[in-house]
This record gives structure tokens, C-alpha cells and sequence, in this order.
């Protein structure tokens, strides 16, 4: 293949892909959005919905694996984090026998806001992908795999 066939052929690869990215980037915007407007009715950012979401059925979290769960950087979870606190929604602890790290769990109060919010926006969230079927729910997440370890 000479060289220009080359170029060629790559530029038509990268053709096709241009408007995959684009429609998967405008889907995620689409998805973001969406969860976004029905958390924001509930008094919580995003963000602060994740920590919930992600501390609900636990005993509590040390924040490297709240950060890990949650995909939060540590500075932003840090003012997550302390928001929540102010909203009486979590607790945060330093054990006595590791002063190096620290605890967040839901307060009560945290644990009712969980209990109610998170099978609402699950449900919410369900209605939108109820419009697919179950074998297409199926290819997407494989093909979202495979995209993601291309990366």
C-alpha cells in the first residue's frame, strides 16, 4: 500500500470515529444533565449525591476509598465532604488507634436522605433506560468495556 493510500485509509478511520466521539461525548451531556436536574431537586449537587450514594449500606468509609469509589479527587471530596457535614447529612472521625486516617459515615439523618433519594433516582434513571431492550443494555455495557480498556 503506498503511502497516500495509507493516509487515506486513515483518514477514513478517523472519520467514522469523529462522530462516535461525538455522540458519546453528547450522551454523556445528555445522561449528566438528566441525573443532574432530578438530584438538584432533592437539595444535593452530584457530587454530594455520589458520597451518599456511595456510603448508604455501610458502616462507613475511609476517604482514600470513599475517593476511589466515588471518582472524586481528594481536594473536592475534602469540600464535599465538609458541605455534608454542615447539612448534618455525614460524620467525619479520626480512629484513635490510626490518627493518620479518617472516617465519613452517614448521620441519621444522611441514612434517612439516603433511604429516600437513592431508589428514586434509581427509579428515575430506570424509566430512561426501560426504553431500551435488555440484549441492547447488553451491548452497550460490552461495548463500553471494550472502549474503556482501549484506553
Amino acid at each position: 500500500m503506498s503511502t497516500a493510500s495509507q493516509k487515506l485509509s486513515t483518514q477514513n478511520a478517523s472519520e467514522a470515529f469523529i462522530p462516535m466521539m461525538r455522540e458519546l461525548v453528547r450522551t454523556y451531556q445528555a445522561f449528566s444533565a438528566c441525573s443532574e436536574t432530578h438530584i438538584r431537586e432533592f437539595e444535593l449537587t452530584p457530587a454530594q449525591f455520589d458520597v451518599i450514594a456511595s456510603l448508604g449500606n455501610t458502616s462507613g468509609m475511609c476517604m482514600g476509598e470513599l475517593g476511589e469509589k466515588t471518582l472524586i479527587t481528594k481536594g473536592t471530596l475534602t469540600g464535599v465532604i465538609d458541605r455534608l457535614i454542615q447539612k448534618q447529612l455525614v460524620s467525619r472521625e479520626t480512629p484513635s488507634d490510626n490518627r493518620r486516617s479518617v472516617i465519613v459515615q452517614l448521620t441519621p439523618k444522611g441514612q434517612q436522605v439516603f433511604e429516600q433519594v437513592f431508589p428514586l433516582h434509581l427509579a428515575y434513571l430506570k424509566e430512561r433506560f426501560d426504553k431500551l431492550e435488555s440484549s441492547e443494555l447488553d451491548l452497550l455495557k460490552a461495548l463500553l468495556v471494550r472502549l474503556r480498556k482501549a484506553f
